[in-house]
């Protein structure tokens, strides 16, 4: 057996680069893990956190990248969830906003930001009282809270705040507060942290078998999607954290599942900050949940969708149905409407629901569940981005009677994320910073909101032509794509185009039109050849191409033919089978 390599130093964040790639696949087939996960979705990456800093070898594997499904295409805001009040889930509103208050406060303060929100009171003249005593309790569910609290408005004032609303559409408003954050950069920065205590944390690693030992799981067998390598990976106990192919899993491990999970499809939209005139997002009801108008820096995100989805779990489709959908429904309340030519971005997620009696996807539970299937697996679903770190924790706890020795309890309530501590003392020096580094200091508070105080190793070491902006996406510098394939584990462009950035969704050309020098950036770090660079924006053109083409069907079949016919990014990936 190999010797485990020194796995923590605190004065260096870890990397996931392409020689730390190189020693994860030597260490996935030398030694003997406590954990295996699969699934590099924010629970996945929770867990293995969790695991690590309780003491205990883990390892994770992920057939893509990193946030590569759900957890790059949520509302991107950590709350806890405003309408499960009405559906008397307080317990899961208390836990989500006690995590909301870790995130602003301790655990991700550079990631994690406060949002305020308008409600729009109508003529109904319950709605008023009936919406302040449900904001009250959310206010005071969470114990501590560092956001303000609820501010009554006269429809005066509501206009004053939102001016894009239409004058009749409201006699008043309340505004609260929730928290935000790009989902997958926080992913993403929540595997880095499980790496820095010493997880072995590996994209492009698909899962293809189950290692048995009597009647125990054992382990996984994994390929790898780049170059078809195979290995066995040995654990004392296996973790199934795969959201929406949770079911695909269980199936291929032989075992028998204690739930079944149902796929939900939620639809944003992206557009321009200067379509609708406000100071506030905005919270909407519809006839089966709630749709949200978020600030996104420089653009709003509007949705979502609550609709079933049957068909390819890889590739979520968003129709015009979908779009029209969103529209209808803001534009209720709008003074000039959104039409399609604002929008700038669409894009598509799954919600992996515990299936139950309802029907409706919008009247499932939001609760997780966690089982152990067979001695040896433990699986979990359900649950909602904000409660990840609590989902991660359950998980562990579910995997430690296949473990030797007695576990630590977890602690990651009181473990920042790398780029967390210092990050207050650089935002008061951050006009400092801008003049040592030739930028101006918006552009510095920016990257210290997207890397904290890592934002000397970015900026550090690097050529002055790689401080300018990237070409045609001038919101980021050329430097951040070099980081993200050295340091934060970008392996595609598409990584880097639509989960390290959000170009993807940011911009009109959805980011056509920097493909090349994105990937000639990624190819200094790669040593990609011009075949290969030019092959990385073949493959990310026409997944834009067919994304932009669902989007003109009328629904979710005729999306998802074209949708799925996309090739992919990694071709050596295939779906597991049963």
């Amino acid at each position: 057996m190999a010797t485990r390599k020194p796995p923590y130093n605190p004065a260096t964040p870890a990397r996931l680069g392409p020689e730390e790639r190189e020693e994860a696949w030597a260490r996935l087939g030398s030694e003997t893990f406590d954990l295996v996960i699969i699934g590099g979705g924010v629970v996945g990456v929770g867990a293995a956190l969790d695991a690590a800093t309780r003491g205990l070898r883990v390892a994770l594997v992920e057939a893509r990248d990193l946030a590569s499904g759900t957890s790059s295409r949520s509302s991107k805001l950590f709350h806890g969830g405003l309408r499960y009040l009405e559906q008397l889930e307080f317990g899961l509103v208390r836990e989500a906003l006690r995590e909301r208050e870790l995130m602003l406060t301790r655990i991700a303060p550079h990631l994690v930001k406060p949002v305020s929100f308008l409600y729009p009171l109508s003529h109904r003249i319950w709605e008023r009282p009936y919406t302040a005593a449900g904001l009250l309790l959310y206010d005071s569910m969470g114990g501590a809270r560092s956001v303000p609290g609820q501010k009554h408005l006269t429809r005066a004032g509501a206009l004053r705040m939102v001016p894009a609303l239409k004058r009749d559409a409201l006699i008043g408003g309340i505004r609260y507060y929730d928290a935000q954050a790009d989902d997958a950069r926080h992913t993403m920065m929540v595997g880095r942290t499980a790496a820095h205590y010493g997880a072995v944390v590996r994209t492009s690693t698909q899962v293809i078998g189950f290692l048995q030992e009597a009647d125990r799981v054992s382990g996984v067998r994994v390929r790898d999607v780049e170059d078809g390598r195979e290995t066995d990976v040995h654990a004392h106990a296996v973790i199934n954290a795969t959201g929406v192919w949770t079911d695909e899993l269980q199936r291929l491990s032989g075992s028998r599942g204690r739930f079944r999970v149902r796929a939900s499809k939620g639809v944003h939209i992206v557009v321009p900050r200067d379509r609708i005139v406000s100071e506030s997002g905005l919270i909407l009801r519809t006839e089966k949940s709630v749709l949200f108008v978020i600030p996104w820096r420089n653009h709003w995100i509007v949705g979502t969708t609550d609709t079933d989805w049957n068909l390819d779990l890889a590739h979520p489709a968003a129709t015009k149905n979908d779009i029209d959908y969103i529209l209808a429904h803001v534009n209720t309340v709008l003074a000039t409407p959104l039409t399609h030519e604002d929008i700038e971005g669409v894009y598509a997620g799954l919600r992996p629901l515990l299936a139950g009696e309802s029907e409706s996807t919008s009247k499932l539970s939001r609760e997780h569940a966690v089982a152990r299937v067979a001695p040896g697996l433990v699986a979990i679903a359900g649950g909602k981005y904000t409660t990840y770190r609590v989902m991660g924790a359950d998980a562990v706890d579910a995997a430690s009677v296949d473990l030797p020795g007695r576990i630590q309890a977890s602690i990651t309530d009181k473990v920042p994320l790398v780029g967390a501590d210092g990050y207050h003392a650089l935002v008061n020096q951050a006009d400092q910073l801008a003049t040592r580094y030739g930028l101006h200091p918006y552009r510095v508070r920016h990257l210290l909101d997207r890397y904290g105080s890592l934002v000397h190793e970015v900026l550090g070491s690097a050529d002055p032509d790689l401080l300018k902006p990237v070409p045609n996406a001038p919101d980021y510098l050329q430097v951040e794509v070099v980081y993200a394939a050295s340091h934060e584990g970008a392996l595609h462009l598409e990584d880097v185009l639509t989960r390290r950035t959000r170009i993807s969704i940011e911009y009109p050309h959805r980011g056509i039109d920097c493909a090349r020098p994105v990937a000639e950036l990624m190819a200094k770090v790669h040593n990609w050849d011009e075949a290969t660079i030019t092959r990385e924006i073949d493959i990310y053109t026409a997944r834009v191409e067919a994304e932009r083409a669902s989007q003109a069907q009328p629904n979710d079949q005729a999306a998802d033919a074209v949708r799925a016919a996309a090739p992919e990014a990694r071709p050596e990936l295939t779906e597991p089978v049963s």
